[in-house]
């Protein structure tokens, strides 16, 4: 019988190998965006009865995520109620930020985003609040818990595709993740976004 492991060598011994636990994957093959894709995602989530390592309380652990295409016309409307447009998919990026807690440290991030994005030759349009709910999480999590903050940034328009912004976009995050430890980039892009949660 075939197998695609090692032979057993050393301190390596394929016993040990095992799958992969809590991944689930939901996709339209013709790439059409829907809501019931989300909701399946979501069904799937609850669906697992193992979603990864527990803490000392039942309901704290390590969290799950979904990544999907971006949603332009959701992020549309709540943009425009924020004050600021969006220009077409593919000339703006959302980049999902975990924040400080304490105001002063979460402005002075977001000071040090925005000035990245400057430097970078890009647009920061605004920034959006994920609302959240932390009712179910148990206390050692909400002890730890970021500001959930979208980022959106508009393609300068020297830039003629999305492969290219796509550079762009990563070069700005990892400039920002060498310079400081008091944020996190969940994702930024122009094409998909990832929220995660202790869910």
């Amino acid at each position: 019988m075939y197998s695609a492991l090692p032979p057993k060598q050393g301190l390596y011994d394929p016993r040990f190998e095992h799958d992969s636990c809590g991944v689930g994957f939901v996709v339209d093959i013709a790439g059409r965006k829907s809501n019931q894709i989300v909701r399946k995602s979501l069904q799937v989530l609850m669906n697992l009865q193992h979603r990864g390592a527990k803490g000392c309380e039942a309901n704290t652990g390590d969290g799950a995520g979904i990544l999907m295409q971006i949603p332009h016309q959701f992020y549309k409307s709540e943009c425009r109620n924020l004050g600021f447009d969006l220009p077409a998919p593919g000339r703006y990026g959302v980049g999902m930020v975990f924040l400080p807690r304490d105001p002063y440290s979460a402005r002075w991030c977001e000071e040090m985003v925005e000035a990245a994005i400057r430097r970078a030759g890009q647009t920061l349009l605004g920034w959006r609040t994920v609302p959240t709910n932390n009712a179910p999480i148990g206390e050692s999590a909400k002890a730890v818990e970021p500001v959930f903050k979208q980022v959106f940034i508009e393609c300068n328009p020297y830039i003629r595709s999305r492969v290219e912004f796509e550079r762009k976009l990563y070069l700005i995050r990892k400039r920002i993740e060498k310079t400081t430890a008091e944020l996190y980039f969940d994702s930024l892009s122009a094409n998909t976004i990832i929220y995660k949660g202790m869910l």
